[in-house]
């Protein structure tokens, strides 16, 4: 997402008209097509890999170049961005921001994000100074917290309100994404003000699963179940090399016994998404 990406005013308003500004005006991306969740997951690492050949003044990039810059099989790439209607040239490969734009129209980011943050504590507090949203185009319009000692503060540019005006604060800002950063036993309150500002999209960074009405689409991250989740791929990728060295007499005469990765990354899967 370029820098160039403004917040709307008005909620919903992203990838409303399905257009494709710029290179794209005169195509359509329908956002309302079923897109499977892992192709949706693929699209944003594609996206992002996207960005940086953009930066690097790319403007072709194989199909080949691009599955390997992301870890996936060229054949699947093709089937990813096949829900995005006609893509790229044979034998010549994708116009570099031609393909940018269409995915960030198939993931409603062409028109930007306005996101409340509620929770200045640590996490908080990084995750407002991250200037990585801004340039993917969410932009961070609110912060909140209960603290006394918070509440009129600065932070980067914003002041932090009172939680207790979350609502009517909403009102003003017109979020399209809430992000809430508070302790788990207040996770659920806070979600339930925000359901009530009328925030259809929240992010928690809470693991206490959250009651939300069927309308409201909830994500949450839980740092500890992926660093579990590396654990297990880290006993499981020390088992695989433990075994390939007892196996095979061959790795111990070549010297490729405990090398760890690189005796099996050609075999193993990288990037598990864990959805809850």
């Amino acid at each position: 997402m370029t820098d160039q990406h403004q917040a709307p005013r008005s909620r919903g308003a992203a990838g409303a008209t399905g257009m494709v500004a710029g290179p794209e005006s005169s195509a359509k991306v329908h956002l309302a097509k079923d897109i499977p969740p892992a192709t949706v997951a693929r699209l944003t690492a594609y996206l992002r890999v996207l960005g940086v050949l953009v930066d690097e003044g790319t403007l072709i990039v194989s199909s080949e170049e691009l599955a390997a810059a992301t870890g996936v099989g060229s054949a699947k790439l093709r089937k990813d961005l096949s829900f995005l209607g006609p893509n790229g040239v044979r034998g010549v490969g994708y116009d570099v921001a031609r393909l940018r734009a269409r995915i960030e129209i198939a993931l409603g980011l062409d028109q930007g994000h306005r996101v409340v943050l509620v929770g200045i504590g640590n996490l908080g507090r990084a995750l407002a100074g991250y200037g990585g949203f801004g340039r993917r185009g969410f932009t961070i319009v609110g912060l909140f917290d209960n603290e006394v000692d918070l509440v009129g503060t600065a932070v980067g540019p914003l002041l932090v309100r009172d939680v207790a005006d979350l609502v009517p604060a909403c009102a003003e800002l017109d979020p399209t994404i809430a992000v809430i950063a508070v302790p788990d036993d207040a996770a659920q309150a806070i979600c339930d003000r925000l359901v009530e500002a009328g925030l259809r999209c929240i992010l928690s960074f809470s693991p206490v699963a959250l009651r939300v009405p069927a309308y409201v689409e909830i994500r949450r991250v839980d740092l500890a179940v992926e660093m579990q989740m590396l654990s297990f791929s880290q006993a499981r990728n020390a088992e695989v090399a433990t075994r390939a060295g007892e196996d095979s007499p061959s790795l111990r005469s070549t010297g490729l016994m405990g090398r760890g990765p690189e005796l099996h990354a050609a075999t193993t899967n990288k990037g598990s998404v864990v959805r809850q």
